[in-house]
């Protein structure tokens, strides 16, 4: 057995096919279906059913590519404390944020960042807040911008800052022309909201329970460019974060911004790492260059014009 071994092993379990798991790894499939079998008779067990049309783990087959997973992510660590002990501020960190953040964060703070770490290599991903935790813990991410709070003694958690948000009214809605609302405005209201999955969507219900505020049914949008168009276009009423509102975006003629009156409802974001990790400092680091944002982009009680 050998790591080249259990990284195939590892691409298989995610690919589930055996030659994109080769496209993958770069060898051809027959190498791979070679190395895998051997490693089914090193350990003794079946670790695949191998059906026509996709491959299945077997239950012994699942734990040991999920040890694989572990070793795999510790020997990565090892080469970073390598390369850190030689150029801290050099490599790859591989940064997860979710849809309803991430295109409005990054075009603020990418540009500096990359001032700051000019030799850093920032690889972004974008997924909802479940798959990126998975990602995490798996050692495919290095660390990941999510909304508190969060509840796992494995990682480490720094705050970065609170994002108000905003309501976001047709131009014809009666609440348009307030200059500000209170929760209780919104008592008799249904909003719309994304699908299950995104975190956005439980920050809202959080907001709906606080006001005594409804879903509106029928509806779920799969993303927050779906949620704007359909306000602008006088469906119904949503919530938006401050940073989905400020510029660059634009901010629609039909879209009506009306700031909350305090406390304001808010997200809490903070970037997540493995205590375990050898790069803590430099993700100390980030965080503090995250968190550095104008106070204007989050200033909740002003809505853009």
């Amino acid at each position: 057995m050998n790591i080249r071994d259990l990284r195939y092993l590892v691409a298989l379990a995610e690919h589930r096919h055996f030659g994109r798991a080769a496209e993958a790894s770069f060898v051809s499939q027959p190498t791979l279906s070679t190395q895998i079998r051997k490693l089914e008779e090193e350990l003794g067990v079946p670790l695949v059913e191998r059906a026509p049309r996709r491959v299945m783990l077997t239950p012994a087959g699942r734990e040991i590519v999920a040890r694989a997973q572990r070793i795999l992510a510790d020997l990565d660590a090892l080469h970073q404390i390598a390369r850190r002990s030689q150029d801290p501020d050099s490599g790859t960190v591989r940064l997860g944020l979710f849809p309803t953040l991430a295109p409005y964060l990054l075009p603020h703070v990418v540009p500096g960042l990359r001032e700051r770490f000019p030799r850093l290599d920032l690889l972004l991903v974008e997924e909802k807040t479940e798959v990126l935790l998975h990602q995490l813990r798996d050692g495919k991410l290095d660390a990941a911008i999510l909304a508190l709070p969060l509840h796992d003694d494995q990682l480490t958690a720094r705050f970065l800052f609170e994002e108000p948000f905003l309501l976001a009214v047709p131009r014809g809605h009666p609440l348009a022309r307030r200059r500000s609302i209170t929760l209780d405005d919104l008592g008799r209201e249904s909003l719309l909201l994304l699908e299950d999955g995104h975190c956005l969507r439980d920050q809202a219900l959080d907001v709906c329970r606080m006001a005594g505020a409804d879903e509106k049914s029928g509806f779920r949008a799969t993303s927050l460019e779906t949620l704007r168009q359909m306000v602008a276009a006088g469906v119904g009423i949503t919530l938006l974060p401050r940073l989905a509102v400020a510029p660059p975006i634009p901010v629609s003629a039909d879209i009506a911004l009306v700031p909350f009156d305090a406390p304001q409802p808010h997200r809490r974001l903070a970037m997540v790492w493995r205590r375990s990790t050898a790069r803590a400092e430099l993700l100390e680091r980030l965080a503090a260059h995250f968190s550095a944002l104008p106070p204007a982009l989050l200033d909740g009680d002003t809505a853009p014009a």
